[in-house]
């Protein structure tokens, strides 16, 4: 697996790019070696943050872990990572043996059938709102009334876009980039 390592607010030694490269080399009997895994090392008020990003199969699997020791932010968050993928694996797996349990009762039982198949997502609800245009603050506090983790809304410009709470503690804006 590659590695990609950055650095906002902090100097990127050569101890801590080791640091790095080690905990995830733990990592690499689950990816190929064209896998290329990013780092994001930073410093921030509320603490030292180590982010990292691993793209698998369209699917992008992050973590982002801040402690009062760059060290100690690293190595949870490579461990969260790891059972991230290990959960990832099993769903994987339990996923293709139902698939595989289901066409042999059916008697329709093919290798590339069951390979192809995608894992079954279940939607146990289904919204529908009323997007009025509103400017970013007033978003960020319909997101604080409602008490959720997201609020779609109408920006002043005709762009759907979401609201989110961010980790630490403040707001994030998802906008839609549309040439």
């Amino acid at each position: 697996m590659k590695v990609i390592i950055t650095g906002k607010n902090i100097e990127l030694t050569d101890a801590i790019k080791k640091r790095v490269e080690d905990k995830l080399s733990k990592l690499d009997k689950f990816f190929t070696n064209e896998t290329t895994a990013t780092a994001t090392l930073k410093k921030e008020k509320i603490g030292d943050v180590a982010e990292i990003n691993i793209p698998v199969r369209g699917t992008l699997l992050r973590v982002s872990e801040c402690q009062d020791n760059l060290f100690a932010s690293i190595d949870t968050a490579v461990d969260k990572l790891e059972r991230q993928i290990r959960k990832y694996r099993t769903k994987i797996h339990d996923n293709k043996i139902h698939n595989i349990m289901k066409n042999m009762s059916s008697g329709d039982f093919s290798e590339e059938k069951v390979e192809e198949e995608t894992a079954e997502i279940k939607i146990v609800k289904k919204k529908q709102m009323l997007l009025k245009p509103m400017d970013e603050e007033e978003a960020c506090m319909q997101l604080d009334m409602i008490g959720h983790s997201f609020f779609i809304y109408e920006n002043t410009n005709g762009k759907i876009c979401v609201a989110y709470k961010r980790g630490d503690g403040g707001f994030g804006i998802i906008e839609p980039d549309v040439e």
